[in-house]
Formats: structure tokens, sequence, C-alpha cells
């Protein structure tokens, strides 16, 4: 039998031990437990932590992007002069 298969063949026999246990509810009453705490006290998991990381990263880059366009149209329009006015319309 291959190391690999013998560990995921022991892991699988265990967890199904422990899941027959009072273990297991105590488990999903802790799990339960923990997120009331969660919500209640208005704490991030860190699943939403690293989602508004990333989306916040995201949102800088944009930012910068941005702005670099805007600087190179600022710079675009300070070397074409622009006309006084508009020609009439006739």
């Amino acid at each position: 039998m291959e190391k690999n298969a013998f560990f995921e063949n022991l892991q699988a026999r265990l967890s199904k031990m422990l899941d027959d246990t009072p273990a297991a509810d105590l488990r999903n009453n802790l799990r339960a437990l923990l997120q009331q705490g969660f919500e209640h006290f208005d704490l991030a998991t860190r699943e939403q932590l690293d989602l508004q990381t990333e989306l916040l990263s995201r949102a800088q880059s944009r930012i910068a992007d941005l702005e670099a366009r805007i600087e190179r149209m600022e710079r675009g329009s300070m070397t074409t002069p622009k006309p006084l006015q508009d020609p009439p319309l006739s």
C-alpha cells in the first residue's frame, strides 16, 4: 500500500470514528458558539478579511491607473493650445 494512501485511509477511519462520538457534537457546538461570538462582537473572519484586502488592493491599483491617465491627459492638454472660442455654427 502506498504511504500516501495509507495516511488518507487512516485519516478517514479516525474521522469516521470521531464522527460517531460526542466529540463531533462538541466540535459542532463549539463552532456554532464561536460563530455567534463573531456576530455578537462584530468580528470579521479570516475569509472576510482576505476578501476585503483583495478588494482594497484592486481599488488601489485602479486608482493609480486612473491618476496616471489623468496626468497624461493634463500633460497633453498643456502642449496643444485650446481655441479661445468655439467657431460659430452658421
